[in-house]
């Protein structure tokens, strides 16, 4: 098998976690796969490269910026080259570039057009384990690009899927992916799998342990992802392309985002708009890098499954519970195949999170499926 692994800033954070990194790559190579690795930079390292560029500038270029916080990605690598070195395991670390990521003009959210991973595929023949440095690449006007938040799963994903790669996984501190975020939701239960589409729909509305832009890439190319804890090897959750029984899988909710007039939908750049509609402009705040005037503070919680957005009955159940869970009826809510999504205040978010997983993947629910 050939595994293209992901390890997050958590998973790398210090001298001991990256030891434990190129012990689980060594012990997966040991049982017979090839594997490539891709890397985030160490704990916070890109959070302070940004706040030392605002100490010297006041409005850095985005240019500047993204040489400035590659350069986080690209000390993980060449550690963990070196700690698979100690294990006598031969490693090759490569920049983004030198993997071929080639990517659009747009500083600091560049989009992936092509992937060319001949060196990749040149250090696997060797016998070498490739580590490459994820969330950059270089744009083909030569200059070096980062790809926004999340960008080392999306590196990973497209990687996966140039090279053919059985599985993309993606390690970090959480087992897999839960039903529900298990600090707000006692009751929450480990996945074993999902369906791509329920995936999207997951990170499309704030899911922590998945990233919209790679999951969106696994979707159009097929790729197999699994959500794996770095601390042991096997078991998290599978997820995989093809048709799964309708459900209701997960409950998702996302506390950071504003709502704001719809005149605004003009002036935001697309990453900051999670929705719009007569109700106004729901931004994104995690991608939001300067004031803007008239924002409230608002959340969504999402009942995520197979077609619980389509079934008129399965719909009309959710809105019933919401209104349950609220004590009044929902003002604003959308729906889609996947997901039904609700907008509420962030004082309201706890107490509907666990109603909704009560009445939909407990013991009442719709479907419990795993």
């Amino acid at each position: 098998m050939l595994i293209v692994q992901k390890y997050g800033g958590s998973s790398v954070a210090d001298v001991a976690r990256i030891r434990l990194v190129a012990r689980r790559v060594a012990d997966v190579r040991e049982r017979g796969d090839q594997v490539v690795v891709v890397v985030s930079a160490m704990g916070n390292t890109t959070n302070e490269l940004l706040a030392l560029a605002s100490e010297v500038s006041r409005a850095p270029p985005r240019r500047e910026l993204d040489m400035l916080i590659s350069v986080g990605e690209r000390v993980s690598m060449a550690l963990i080259a070196m700690a698979l070195g100690e294990l006598g395991v031969p490693a090759r670390s490569f920049t983004g570039s030198q993997s071929g990521i080639i990517t659009d003009e747009a500083h600091a959210s560049a989009r992936v057009v092509e992937v060319r991973p001949d060196r990749i595929r040149e250090s696997l023949a060797a016998g070498e384990v490739p580590i490459v440095a994820g969330f950059q690449g270089v744009s083909r006007e030569r200059e070096v690009t980062t790809l926004g938040r999340g960008g080392s799963d999306t590196t990973a994903v497209v990687l996966a899927a140039a090279l053919g790669a059985d599985e993309c996984e993606i390690c970090s501190d959480v087992d897999g992916i839960w039903s529900a975020d298990p600090r707000t939701v006692p009751d929450a239960i480990k996945l074993d799998s999902l369906s791509l589409d329920e995936a999207l729909a997951m990170a499309r509305n704030g899911a922590k342990v998945l990233y919209e832009e790679a999951v969106a890439w696994a979707h159009r190319e097929g790729i197999t992802l699994r959500a794996s804890a770095t601390a042991q090897l096997g078991g998290g959750t599978v997820v995989r392309s093809g048709p799964t029984q309708p459900r209701v899988a997960a409950i998702v909710a996302d506390d950071q985002l504003a709502l704001g007039p719809p005149s605004l939908l003009a002036a935001l750049p697309g990453p900051c708009v999670r929705a719009a509609g007569p109700w106004g402009v729901l931004v994104d705040l995690r991608n939001v890098h300067a004031p803007i005037a008239a924002l409230e503070r608002v959340a969504t919680v999402a009942v995520v499954g197979t077609r619980v957005g389509a079934d008129p009955a399965q719909l009309g159940a959710v809105l019933g519970a919401a209104n349950v869970g609220l004590g009044r009826t929902p003002e604003v809510w959308w729906a889609n195949a996947d997901a039904v999504v609700l907008l509420v205040k962030t004082s309201e978010v706890a107490a509907l999170e666990r109603h909704l997983h009560f009445s939909f993947v407990g013991h009442s629910g719709i479907s419990r499926g795993t």
